[in-house]
C-alpha cells in the first residue's frame, strides 16, 4: 500500500517524465498511460479516441463477471457512450439537472453542513474520539444527493450502505446490494410517473425530461440515478475526507470565506479524488506526446498527474489559492465533463468553510492520513474542545 508521500512521488516522477508512456490495466491488459497536461486535453477531446469499450473482446470491461441485468444497470453511464448516444442522453439530462436547481439547492447544503458538525458531540465513542470520516465525510454527500433525488430520510442510510457494497470486492454483496438498489429505483420511478405524483426532486424531472419527444427509456432512468448517487457519494466523500485533513494538519488556511471557492479549486487541483479517467481506445493511428498510439490500443489519462504538471502549473507541488488560471482537470474535460461538478463544489465550498469555522475545536487523536490505504486508515478521529 502506498502512503500519502509514496503516492505524491509516484505522481510527481510521472509528471516530471514523458507525457505518454507504456503501462498495465488492472487486468494486465497493456496500455498507454497519458499523464502531461496538454496530451490528456487532447485525449478527453479528440474523436479519435473512444469511450465505448462494449465491442473490444481483449478489454476486462467493468463488472464483467455480474450477471448481464445487473452489469447493464451500474454501467451504462453518459462515461461509457460516444457521440450520437452520449450527445441524446447528456442533452436530456440536461433539462433535469440544471444549475438553478444546483443553485437552488445552496442554502440546504450549507445547513447539512451545520447540522452534521453541530451533531459530532451526539457521536463521541467511549474513548472520546468522534470519527470526522463517519459522521461527516460520508453522510454530507448521502443525505445532500438523497435529498436532491427525492429519497426518504428513513432509506437515506440504507442506499448508502447498498451504495458501499458495490466496491466491497464481495461478489455475494455486490450482486445482493445491486439488486436491492435496482428494485428500490425501479419503484421510485414507478411512483414519480404517477398522475397523482406532485413532487419536484431530480428523480421525478429526469423521469419527466423530455427532447423533442425523446425521453429516457426505464433502464436509462435507473442507470442514471445510480450512478449520480454511487459516483456523487464516494468521490465527495473522499474530497471532504482530504480538506478535512489538510484543515486539521494546518495545511492549508483561510480566514477570508471569500477565498473558499479558490482554496477548494485548489484542493482539486492537488488532491483530487478521480486519479484516472475512464479507459478509452483509439480508432485509429494517433501520433501524443512522442509515442505512436495504433487502433485498438488502449488509452488511459492520469488527471493526478496532468494537475502536477509544471509545463502547465508553476510550483504545482504547492496549494496556492492566488493560483491564476487554476484550469484543472479534477473533473475532467470536454464532453464527458463531470455531470455532478456545480453539485460537488457546492458541497466542497460549504464543507471547507465548515471545517475552517470548526477546526480549533478539533484535535487529531493521531497522525492522519491523507491518503485512504486499507480500511483503518479511512478512519479520521478528533477529539472535540469547546462544542463545534
Amino acid at each position: 500500500m502506498l502512503s500519502s508521500a509514496d503516492r505524491d512521488s509516484r505522481y510527481d516522477i510521472l509528471s516530471a517524465g514523458p507525457p505518454v508512456i507504456r503501462g498495465r490495466h488492472f487486468g494486465g491488459v497493456e496500455l498507454w498511460l497519458v499523464t502531461g497536461y496538454d496530451e490528456v486535453v487532447t485525449v478527453l477531446t479528440d474523436p479519435r479516441f473512444s469511450n465505448d469499450l462494449s465491442r473490444q473482446d481483449s478489454v476486462p470491461l467493468p463488472g464483467a463477471n455480474l450477471p448481464e441485468d445487473l452489469r447493464t444497470a451500474l454501467t451504462s453511464t453518459l462515461a461509457a457512450y460516444d457521440p450520437p448516444d452520449h450527445t441524446r442522453l447528456r442533452r436530456l439530462v440536461s433539462h433535469a439537472f440544471t444549475p438553478s436547481r444546483i443553485q437552488r439547492l445552496g442554502p440546504r447544503v450549507e445547513q447539512v453542513v451545520d447540522d452534521l458538525l453541530t451533531g459530532l458531540a451526539d457521536h463521541v465513542d467511549a474513548d472520546g474520539t468522534v470519527d470526522l470520516m463517519e459522521h461527516f465525510a460520508h453522510q454530507l454527500p448521502i443525505l445532500v444527493i438523497g435529498e436532491l433525488l427525492g429519497v426518504p430520510s428513513g432509506d437515506q442510510q440504507r442506499w448508502r450502505s447498498s451504495a458501499e457494497g458495490l466496491t466491497s470486492g464481495d461478489p455475494a454483496r455486490i450482486v445482493a446490494d445491486a439488486r436491492e438498489l435496482i428494485a428500490y429505483m425501479t419503484g421510485a420511478i414507478a411512483v414519480r410517473r404517477s398522475e397523482r405524483w406532485d413532487g419536484d426532486d431530480l428523480l421525478t424531472a429526469l423521469v419527466r425530461a423530455r427532447d423533442d419527444g425523446d425521453r429516457f427509456s426505464e433502464g436509462e432512468l435507473v442507470s442514471m440515478a445510480l450512478s449520480i448517487l454511487i459516483a456523487g457519494h464516494r468521490t465527495t466523500a473522499h474530497l471532504v475526507r482530504t480538506m478535512a485533513v489538510l484543515v486539521l494538519t494546518g495545511a492549508v488556511r483561510c480566514s477570508d470565506p471569500a477565498g473558499v471557492p479558490a482554496l477548494v479549486e485548489e484542493i482539486l487541483r492537488r488532491h483530487g479524488s478521480a486519479e484516472v479517467g475512464t479507459l478509452r481506445i483509439a480508432r485509429e493511428p494517433v501520433e501524443l506526446g512522442g509515442a505512436t498510439i495504433a487502433p485498438g490500443d488502449l488509452v488511459q489519462v492520469v488527471l493526478a498527474t496532468a494537475n502536477r504538471d509544471h509545463r502547465r502549473f508553476g510550483e504545482p507541488g504547492v496549494i496556492d489559492s492566488a493560483r491564476r488560471d487554476n484550469a484543472h482537470l479534477a473533473f475532467g474535460h470536454g464532453m464527458h465533463y463531470c455531470l455532478g461538478a456545480a453539485l460537488a463544489r457546492s458541497m466542497a465550498h460549504a464543507a471547507l468553510a465548515g471545517l475552517l469555522r470548526s477546526a480549533s475545536a478539533m484535535t487529531p487523536s493521531r497522525s492522519p492520513a491523507l491518503v485512504i490505504t486499507d480500511p483503518s486508515s479511512a478512519v479520521l478521529s478528533v477529539r472535540l474542545g469547546q462544542p463545534v
